[in-house]
């Protein structure tokens, strides 16, 4: 199978957002950056693309200017997050400079969406008692971000 890397482009803070990535998640890190020559059209020394790795997962940014391609809700990178330490360490970091959206969702002070899920997440919402994933749900709509024990309480729930 061929590899599959996002590429993301940005107008010219592809360096500083792959820094700010990279400072946020276990075992990560720049691996090259290439950077615009005489040829241009970035200016001479600037950071044209940056390969970087977060916990091991390729990525390239690419300064690609001028300002008129935009992130959107379109698309996202989900965090699998196996305890609400992890999700308060990626919501606050991600979200800082950025917009806190609804139920995990955030985007980023450069525009990028990103999904902080916990891990039981899934299973949670599919669980076989549909009242259950029902109250699971309605908890989930009244967050931004997501709340491991409130949402394990509305499953347990029975008052209702």
């Amino acid at each position: 199978m061929p590899n599959i890397t996002p590429f993301l482009w940005f107008d010219s803070q592809a360096e500083e957002a792959a820094e700010f990535y990279v400072s946020i998640f276990p075992n990560s890190k720049i691996t090259e950056v290439s950077r615009y020559g005489e040829a241009g059209p970035g200016p001479v020394g600037a950071a044209m693309v940056v390969a970087f790795e977060l916990d091991g997962s390729p990525f390239l940014a690419l300064n690609g200017g001028p300002d008129h391609f935009h992130f959107d809700e379109s698309i996202s990178f989900s965090i699998d997050c196996a305890s609400q330490v992890e999700i308060d360490h990626y919501w606050h970091s991600l979200s800082e400079g950025g917009a806190e959206i609804a139920c995990g969702w955030l985007h980023d002070k450069y525009g990028l969406r990103w999904q902080v899920v916990p891990s039981v997440l899934p299973d949670l919402l599919s669980d076989p008692d549909p009242e259950r994933a029902k109250r699971v749900t309605e908890a989930m709509f009244t967050m931004k971000k997501l709340d491991i024990a409130a949402l394990l309480a509305a499953g347990d729930d029975t008052t209702n």
